[in-house]
């Protein structure tokens, strides 16, 4: 054994190999005097500490709790510039839509980003990763959608690839050109869908740079068909799928998730029952972003109807320079049990396993399984709940990411 894990005042980790959902996402495993240790990148061998086998080394965990690594299912990591002006725009009173209709919002943030270089985006995501494994996030989807052309998309997406090589954090690429219609096609909504369509989604899957493909799916951005229309081109040439669905109107982007088998839906505030019934039966995935509830002064989407239905829920931080300029996992965490309602126990899964399965890592991530990837965290904290008892402090102490210490605090 290379590593153990000792001295654990409590193990607490979903357990499985894909989403939890309904009363399953509450059923974690949580137990005192524990020890884990790994070979490698992989966990290798998890029980009593009584039993522990010998390690060439031994980290005292000294008490605290020990998660798995936190998996952030959402967030548009990659990005030129910043948005701090709008917040005198939202306290006169304008709200998101009203922001990007003026040309600000998504818009302003991709003339920031064209106006960018690769090296530049690297620098700068390197700062943010740094930043984002210091809160415990091990594992982060990363989307396009602030290049909104063929060659400053792949930019963007390559940005990505950059970062995944350079630092501890696991990164997964989604191509979101279908994030806003760009200036230079205000006039031309069918040619932009004509170049997402036929140009843009070939040239990314070519290159090999995404995996997923994602629409923002809302009133005065894509339509219900026109969400429908990228998404079946994308699944074509063979992308898998997600959406960003019914967070400002409930124009039914839940019930497409679930007729089109999404990986994930995103958002959703706004969701019917019906599409919350259509995501149950369909096993997508509903990543719930309550950073941006909070940013934005919006209502929080509905967790506990969602679990009580049938469908595995994530949380994740929507990190982006607009509605949530977000990259702490904790706070999302904590508003999970604050305004969710969600119990910690279903909270950790949304953070951990629920997360990992949202972007196709649940078989390697999520859980503290033997076989599975060496992804930990040691907490500065005596069990579960007081994670999320306390908020506004950074309590992760150590980040393991594959079988190495990658951060210590």
């Amino acid at each position: 054994m290379d590593l153990i894990l000792t001295n654990i005042g409590v193990l607490a980790t979903p357990l499985g190999k894909q989403a939890q959902k309904g009363p399953a996402q509450q059923n974690i495993f949580l137990q005192e005097e524990m020890a884990v240790g790994m070979e490698g990148e992989t966990i290798a061998w998890v029980g009593p500490a009584r039993k522990a086998p010998k390690a060439k080394e031994v980290l005292d965990c000294r008490g605290g709790l020990v998660t798995p690594g936190l998996v952030d299912a959402h967030t548009h990591l990659t990005f030129g510039g910043w948005r701090h002006h709008e917040m005198a725009q939202k306290l006169a009173g304008m709200d998101y839509l009203d922001i990007l209709r003026a040309g600000g919002g998504i818009l302003s943030t991709v003339a920031a980003t064209r106006a960018a270089s690769l090296e530049e985006l690297v620098e700068k995501g390197t700062q943010l990763l740094e930043e984002m494994l210091s809160f415990g996030t091990t594992t982060c989807e990363v989307k396009s959608g602030y290049g909104l052309s063929t060659q400053e998309e792949l930019k963007q997406l390559q940005v990505t690839r950059s970062l995944g090589a350079i630092q501890p954090i696991e990164l997964v690429s989604t191509f979101m050109g279908a994030h806003a219609i760009p200036a230079e096609y205000k006039e031309n909504r069918e040619g932009y869908l004509a170049l997402l369509c036929d140009e843009m989604l070939p040239a990314v899957w070519e290159s090999e740079l995404a995996e997923y493909c994602d629409v923002f799916c809302e009133t005065a951005v894509f339509s219900i068909e026109e969400t429908r229309q990228i998404l079946q081109r994308a699944r074509e040439l063979g992308f898998d799928l997600k959406g960003h669905m019914d967070e400002i109107d409930p124009i039914g982007g839940a019930e497409l998730a679930g007729e089109m088998g999404l990986v994930s839906a995103e958002h959703l505030i706004q969701a019917s029952d019906s599409g919350i019934q259509a995501m149950a039966k369909a096993g997508t995935v509903a990543v719930l972003l309550p950073c941006t509830s909070f940013y934005l002064d919006k209502p929080y989407a509905r967790a506990r109807d969602m679990i009580a239905a049938g469908t595995a829920v994530a949380v994740a931080t929507d990190f982006n320079p607009g509605s949530s300029p977000n990259l702490n996992l904790q706070l999302a965490m904590n508003l999970a049990c604050l305004k969710y309602k969600l119990t910690p126990a279903q909270a950790l899964t949304a953070v951990t396993l629920n997360g990992a399965a949202a972007i196709g890592r649940a078989e390697q991530v999520g859980s503290i399984e033997v076989g599975k990837q060496a992804d930990l965290l040691i907490w500065n904290a005596p069990d579960l709940d007081y994670i999320f008892y306390r908020y506004g402090s950074n309590l992760v102490n150590t980040v393991i990411k594959k079988g190495t210490v990658a951060l210590t605090r």
